[in-house]
C-alpha cells in the first residue's frame, strides 16, 4: 500500500469514532416509538434515551480531548470505542428503561473520549495543509453520511422480525463496527507518547471536579424537568431543580478558580470577551434546542399520530438528511462570499418548511409527493445553518484558543440538544396528555412546531448581530 493510500486508510479508521457517535444519535431519533413499546417505557423514559446520551457526551467532551495527551491518543481511542461497543450491547439487551438509560449515559461518556482522538489524529496523518483540508472535508462528509444512514436504519431495523425485537438491532449493529474499528486501530495506528513532563501535566491537568459538577448540574436540572410533568411534580423534582442552581454556580466558581490558578478549565470564560463568539453561542443554544426535538416530535407524530410504519418514517427523514448533506457542501463556499446571509437564508428556509409541515402532516392530507420535497427543503436549511454558524462564531478566535473555543461550542451544542428534547418534548407530551387520538397528536404537533418556528426566528434575530461579511 503506497503512502497516499495508506493515509486515506488511516483516515477511514479514525473516522469510525465520529461515524459511530453520530449514527447512534440519529438512529435512535426515528426508532423512539419502537423503543418505547419495547421497554414498556413512559414518555419521560424515551426522552431520557436521547438526553442522557448527550449529557454524558457534553460533560466529558473536554476531558476526553485531554485524555489523549496523558495516556496516548491511540490508547484512549481504542478503549473509548470498546467501551462504546460494550455499552451499545448493554442497550441492545436492556430489559427495562433504567438499564437502557444508564447504558445510554455510558455510551455518551465513551463517545466523548473516542471522538476527540479521531480528530486529533488527522493533523498527524496529513502534515500537508492541502491534504489536511481535504481530509477534514471527508471527515465532515462521513459525519453527514452517518446521520443519513442512521435515520434510514432507525426506520428499517425496528420493522425487521428476527429472533430478537428489531429495535434492539439499532444498538447491536455497533458490535461488528466497533470490534473491527478497534482492531484496525490497534493494528495500524501509530503509537503516540503521552505527557510525561510535570509542568505540562500540571498545566493540562484533569478538572475532574468540574466534570462532576457539570454532569450533576445538568442531570438535576433536566431529569426532573422531564419526569416532573409525568409524576405531577412531586417534592423531590422541585428539590432537584432547586439543587441545580447551586451546582451550576459551583461549576462556574470552579472554572474561574482554575483560570486564576493557571490551570486549564473546561470552559474558558475569557472566550466570552469575543463578541461574535458570544453571539454565536447564544444563537447555537436556541438552534440546537430545535434540532433534535424536531426528530422526536416528528417521529412520534408520523408513527403514532398518522400511523405510518417506522420504515416509511426513516425514508422520509433520509430526504431531510440528503438536503442537509447537499447544503452543507454548498455553504462552505457560500459563507466566504455572503457571510451571515447564508445563515439568515437557511433559517428562513427552515421556518417556511416547518409551516408547511403543519399543513401537510395532517390527518388525511399526507401525500408523499408533497412531504418529501418539504423535508428536503428543511434539510437544505439545516445544512446551510450548522457549518456556517460554527464558522462565523469562531472566525475571530485566536489560533491558540481555537481548540478551547471549539470544545466550548460543541459542549454548548450537546447541552442545548438535551434542553430541547426535555423542554420541547415536554410541551409535546403535555399537550398530548392522555388522549392518544389522531386529533390530539395533530394538536400537540402543531403546538410544538410553532414553538420551534419561534425559536428559529429568535436565532435569526441573534444572527443579525454578526458582521456583514466573513473575513
Amino acid at each position: 500500500m503506497n503512502n497516499i493510500r495508506y493515509k486515506w486508510f488511516l483516515l477511514f479508521i479514525v473516522s469510525s469514532a465520529i461515524f459511530l457517535s453520530v449514527i447512534d444519535l440519529f438512529i435512535v431519533n426515528v426508532a423512539i416509538p419502537a423503543i418505547k413499546e419495547g421497554i414498556q417505557g413512559s414518555d419521560g423514559d424515551i426522552q431520557l434515551v436521547i438526553v442522557l446520551y448527550v449529557i454524558g457526551y457534553a460533560s466529558f467532551l473536554v476531558m476526553g480531548g485531554r485524555a489523549g495527551d496523558y495516556f496516548g491518543k491511540k490508547r484512549v481511542f481504542i478503549v473509548g470505542i470498546l467501551i462504546f461497543t460494550i455499552a451499545s450491547c448493554a442497550c441492545g439487551f436492556a430489559q427495562n428503561a433504567w438499564q437502557l438509560n444508564v447504558s445510554r449515559l455510558i455510551q455518551g461518556m465513551s463517545a466523548a473520549f473516542m471522538v476527540p482522538q479521531g480528530i486529533a489524529f488527522i493533523p498527524q496523518i496529513f502534515t500537508d495543509i492541502k491534504e489536511r483540508e481535504k481530509a477534514l472535508g471527508i471527515y465532515g462528509s462521513i459525519a453527514g453520511t452517518a446521520s443519513v444512514i442512521g435515520q434510514f436504519l432507525g426506520g428499517v431495523l425496528p420493522d425487521t422480525h428476527w429472533f430478537i425485537a428489531g429495535w434492539r438491532l439499532i444498538f447491536l449493529i455497533n458490535l461488528p463496527i466497533g470490534l473491527l474499528a478497534s482492531w484496525l486501530a490497534y493494528r495500524f495506528l501509530h503509537q503516540d507518547h503521552h505527557i510525561n513532563l510535570e509542568k505540562e501535566a500540571k498545566k493540562s491537568s484533569f478538572n475532574s471536579a468540574g466534570v462532576i459538577l457539570l454532569m450533576l448540574a445538568l442531570i438535576t436540572f433536566i431529569y426532573p424537568l422531564i419526569q416532573g410533568r409525568e409524576l405531577n411534580w412531586p417534592k423531590w423534582t422541585i428539590f432537584l431543580l432547586a439543587l441545580s442552581i447551586p451546582l451550576f454556580l459551583a461549576f462556574i466558581w470552579n472554572q474561574r478558580s482554575c483560570l486564576s490558578l493557571g490551570k486549564e478549565p473546561l470552559i474558558n470564560f475569557n472566550l466570552f470577551k469575543n463578541r461574535y463568539f458570544t453571539i454565536g453561542l447564544c444563537a447555537a443554544v436556541f438552534y440546537y434546542m430545535v434540532q433534535d426535538s424536531y426528530f422526536l416530535i416528528n417521529a412520534m407524530h408520523l408513527q403514532n399520530g398518522l400511523h405510518m410504519n417506522s420504515s416509511i418514517t426513516g425514508i422520509y427523514f433520509v430526504f431531510q438528511g440528503l438536503g442537509y448533506v447537499v447544503a452543507s457542501f454548498l455553504a462552505i463556499k457560500l459563507v466566504i462570499r455572503f457571510g451571515k446571509w447564508v445563515l439568515i437564508g437557511g433559517l428562513s428556509l427552515m421556518i417556511a418548511s416547518l409551516l408547511l409541515h403543519i399543513f401537510v402532516l395532517r390527518i388525511g392530507y399526507v401525500q408523499t409527493g408533497l412531504v418529501l420535497p418539504i423535508l428536503f427543503v428543511y434539510g437544505l436549511g439545516c445544512g446551510s445553518v450548522l457549518p456556517t454558524m460554527f464558522t462565523i462564531s469562531l472566525k475571530g478566535i485566536a489560533p491558540n484558543s481555537a481548540g478551547a473555543a471549539s470544545g466550548l461550542y460543541l459542549t454548548v451544542q450537546q447541552i442545548s440538544i438535551a434542553l430541547g428534547v426535555g423542554i420541547i418534548g415536554g410541551i409535546f407530551f403535555s399537550t398530548l396528555g392522555y388522549d392518544v387520538s389522531e386529533a390530539s397528536y395533530e394538536k400537540a404537533y402543531g403546538t410544538t412546531t410553532l414553538t420551534n418556528m419561534a425559536l428559529l426566528g429568535l436565532v435569526a434575530l441573534i444572527c443579525f448581530q454578526f458582521p456583514l461579511r466573513r473575513s
